[in-house]
């Protein structure tokens, strides 16, 4: 393990910290980084983004595409964790907590407004990052891609369906230019660069080498990323501090609720771990490029369904990171 993966979990700690400072004392910065968008997604953040998924794009093997179907168990958890399970117990969650659990500090008409934050962020489960969390712990990159390929066909037909019978919204505008520049920008480009770089490296013995002299930018990128998402909600941070903690709560049980479910399942399946672990955490992350875009064009910018999306950003990187931490640290316990 190297110098920056050894210690992630510190240099992520001092992201946020930094994010959050930034955000507070250099606001023009932050709102020159807010107003590169396009189409609901940050074209910094997506440099980023695209950093860090392409050493793993190097190592996906088309050739290896025709055993992925000989091991399908992998798929199915996938398929049933985020379209049969996840958006139903976050919906669930939310209203237990807001309905109920905090009902005493929180105004009914706000506590719709987070309700359907939340269940926006369940039903959109993660395209970009998941190669991130994969390859930290050691995924297999070319069953990675296929698990994020098959979720986005079924999300491109399921996500409006789901959001509109949770909601009660008839009407779903699915934000279709966000959905296709994120494929594009996170899967579709990475892997054609990843191909060519494959190409031109030749021997498996080049294209490892080549992935661990790029791999510490990956992290890099990683650590980047979160200080401008804490940089672009600092001054949310700083002003709501109980109501982003009163909001991460349900998002908190239902990411390990969902990881241990989808871990668990993986494991009685004697899936292996290089399959189980990606297949787990693509379940617990999510699509928050979607989600706040159709919080936005539902609800507006300043809703509170447009903030509590926001806070599942802040909260995914520090829990998948601890996430990925036990996937690593219970390798031995999957089979070979």
């Amino acid at each position: 393990m190297g110098f920056f993966e050894k210690y992630l979990s510190v240099w992520i700690a001092a992201a946020m910290v930094a994010g959050i400072l930034i955000g507070n004392v250099a606001p023009g910065l932050v709102q020159a980084i807010a107003g590169a968008e396009v189409a609901s997604v940050n074209l910094v953040v997506a440099v980023l983004i695209w950093a860090m998924v392409y050493p793993m794009m190097v190592g996906v093997d088309p050739s290896a595409l025709k055993d992925v179907a000989r091991q399908p168990k992998g798929l199915m958890i996938t398929i049933i964790v985020n379209w049969v399970i996840k958006p139903f117990t976050m919906a669930a969650l939310a209203v237990l907590f807001f309905d109920y659990v905090f009902a005493p500090w929180i105004a009914p008409e706000d506590a719709s407004q987070y309700i359907a934050g939340l269940i926006l962020l369940g039903a959109a489960p993660c395209t970009a990052m998941v190669f991130v969390w994969s390859q930290l712990t050691k995924g297999d990159a070319t069953y990675t891609l296929l698990q994020v390929s098959v979720n986005d066909i079924i999300m491109v037909f399921a996500f409006a369906p789901i959001v509109a019978f949770l909601l009660g919204v008839t009407d779903i505008t699915v934000p279709w230019s966000t959905l296709i520049l994120s494929v594009l920008l996170f899967i579709a480009l990475p892997l054609i660069a990843g191909l060519l770089t494959r190409k031109r490296l030749g021997s498996e013995a080049a294209i490892s080498a080549f992935q661990a002299k790029v791999k510490p930018y990956s992290v890099v990128g990683l650590i980047a990323t979160v200080v401008i998402m804490f940089g672009l909600q600092g001054h949310v941070i700083i002003a709501k501090p109980m109501l982003i903690l009163l909001i991460a709560v349900p998002i908190l049980i239902q990411s390990y609720s969902i990881f241990a479910v989808a871990y668990a399942a993986a494991y009685a399946f004697k899936v292996p771990h290089r399959i189980a672990a990606p297949c787990a955490l693509i379940g617990t992350s999510n699509f928050f490029e979607l989600a706040v875009a159709v919080a936005i064009s539902l609800f507006g910018l300043n809703s509170g369904a447009a903030l509590a999306t926001v806070v599942g950003v802040l909260v995914e990187v520090p829990v998948m990171l601890t996430l990925v931490a036990f996937a690593n640290r219970t390798r031995s316990k999957f089979t070979a």
